[in-house]
């Protein structure tokens, strides 16, 4: 299926407009990214195929890989956020997408002002990294957009980027996630696996996969339902529903796997670009700018312990127990769009 993959995106897509679903649509950006998408090459565009977008706050400085770079859209609009300071990694297998992405290279350096190129583009597959130049423990955070759900080896790619990861960094990505586990005859049609669809992990198994490989309390920041739009292939894939989330997941060791309550709280300082404000957390976290904030211990210690520890008070500590963090639950996390749909937040 890999070589199928390779080829889909490499020679039988020339643009988005080839695509036979709406899976890997990309969502409307937030204003403030708007301006740096416009200034990115055309063909960059054009060849890029993602389901979400993957640029969180507070970016100046940091290193940054991106799994499934493809033309390298993310990459470019990353290395303008992280500045001359930091540094994008992009990794791709198709060699017509790289081809892309290299070849603008020198323009996106001139376009968005920096004294020398602040990204590299690699080819390997990401579920081989180990056999990449990428040190452990190197990044800040890693991203991917609607790739791992392609990916033939998943708890390898998930377990690689923790390796990965500096403590207290971060794995910021999106994909597709179905609501039911895919039947296995399913996963072999090259169309429904090329189109983001047949890959998708069902979100529970997701989240125990996750979990697994060290990242506790994965936390889901945005999803959307995904309305396929044709006939043909929805008649294929039959009750299943598929979604379009971003998830992130914090390199802590601490994390424990539930939302237990010590009374502890933040007070968010307002001073995160962008976001003056509230900052948001993840779905069920938008944290008002100077009010206190009760929080879950893990809540408290992926502020603490990330790149948002400067941007916050924090009050209490871990001394007292107080049992589970009132409202954590289980429920399916994502936004259905439908009246009869139990849908329901996953902690806190």
């Amino acid at each position: 299926m890999r070589e199928e993959v390779q080829d889909y995106y490499g020679k039988q897509l020339t643009g988005s407009d080839d695509l036979q679903t709406n899976a890997c649509c990309d969502q409307a950006p937030p204003e403030h990214l708007k301006p740096l998408l416009a200034r990115l090459h055309d063909e960059v565009v054009t060849r890029y195929y993602g389901c979400g977008l993957v640029a969180p706050a507070a970016l100046e400085g940091m290193r940054i890989l991106d799994l499934g770079c493809g033309s390298g859209r993310d990459v470019y609009v990353l290395s303008a956020l992280v500045g001359d300071s930091g540094e994008v990694v992009g990794v791709d297998m198709t060699d017509e997408q790289l081809a892309v992405a290299t070849r603008h290279q020198e323009y996106h350096r001139r376009e968005f002002g920096h004294a020398r190129s602040n990204v590299r583009f690699l080819k390997g597959y990401i579920e081989e990294l180990d056999r990449l130049d990428l040190q452990d423990g190197y990044f800040d955070i890693v991203v991917s957009n609607c790739v791992i759900n392609l990916s033939t080896d998943k708890a390898k790619v998930i377990g690689d980027v923790k390796r990965l990861l500096k403590p207290g960094g971060e794995f910021y990505f999106s994909d597709v996630y179905a609501d039911r586990r895919v039947p296995a005859a399913l996963t072999a049609d090259p169309v429904l696996y090329g189109e983001c669809l047949s890959g998708a992990l069902y979100w529970n198994d997701f989240l125990n996969l996750a979990k697994g490989c060290g990242f506790g309390d994965p936390r889901l920041v945005e999803s959307r339902r995904l309305t396929i739009e044709n006939p043909a292939i929805e008649a294929k894939l039959g009750n299943i529903r598929f979604y379009s989330a971003t998830y992130r997941l914090f390199n802590i060791d601490a994390l424990e796997p539930a939302c237990e309550d010590y009374g502890q709280a933040v007070i968010y300082k307002g001073t995160v670009d962008h976001h003056p404000h509230s900052f948001v957390l993840d779905d069920h976290h938008v944290i008002e700018t100077g009010k206190v904030f009760p929080v879950c211990g893990n809540t408290w210690l992926m502020l603490a312990e990330s790149r948002f520890a400067e941007h916050f008070e924090f009050i209490g500590n871990f001394d007292s127990h107080f049992g589970i963090f009132e409202g954590c639950g289980l429920n399916m996390p994502f936004e259905d769009g439908s009246s009869d749909a139990a849908v329901g937040s996953s902690c806190c």
